[in-house]
């Protein structure tokens, strides 16, 4: 069994790019948080130990990450590995995901702060369809929503303060964490600032080494 890990800053376009690798590779997308609601929703002891943390407005500790890990992977789609999505997050956390899974590649997505901010501050939706739209990249058109009643919506956090103090928490974490798997040679960095089939096209590159 192997996995790969895909982590970026938030706004660097995980989410599309993990959508393709899923395609590409048949690996099954893992994402901590949902895995910690389908837990609680499932009704499983590790779960019901989570929820403990989460209705207190605490942060789930590793260990309870981890056993839901070691949960996942024993599903039937996970006998040739996953793909992890944002986590791990700091170097405990990925030495103790070495223990469960080898991890061949980890793929980063680059993307410089001020696009980011750009990218997230720019967005809005219809408050009526909720269909989203962005200041540059996807204006509104001359004829407004097509649903025909636009109803702008942000989201309140989406303001630039807000984005770079999510930006330097997520420098924080991962520098340290890039420079551990780097000193593996298993570290992958990708450019995140261009088209959408050129960043997929790369990461698949970076798959194959």
């Amino acid at each position: 069994m192997s996995s790969i890990v895909l982590f970026g800053p938030p706004g660097a376009g995980k989410g599309t790019q993990a959508e393709r690798i899923m395609v590409e590779t048949g690996l099954p997308q893992v994402s901590t948080g949902d895995m910690l609601r389908a837990s609680v929703k499932a009704g499983t002891e590790t779960g019901m130990i989570a929820k403990g943390f989460m209705e207190s407005g605490q942060l789930v500790p590793d260990s309870v990450i981890i056993d839901l890990i070691k949960e996942r992977i024993l599903e039937p789609d996970a006998k040739n590995g996953v793909m992890f999505d944002g986590f791990p997050r700091t170097i405990p956390q990925a030495e103790a995901l070495a223990e469960i899974t080898a991890v061949t590649h980890v793929i980063a997505i680059e993307v410089p702060d001020g696009k980011i901010v750009e990218r997230i501050c720019g967005r809005f939706s219809c408050g009526v369809c909720s269909r989203v739209f962005h200041d540059l990249f996807n204006p509104v058109g001359p004829d407004g929503c097509p649903c025909g009643t636009l109803e702008e919506k942000r989201r309140a956090d989406d303001n630039e303060s807000t984005v770079m103090s999510r930006l330097n928490t997520y420098h924080e974490q991962t520098s340290p964490l890039a420079d551990w798997y780097r000193s593996k040679g298993i570290f992958h960095s990708v450019d995140g600032d261009r088209a959408i089939d050129k960043i997929t096209g790369d990461i698949l590159i970076a798959l194959k080494k």
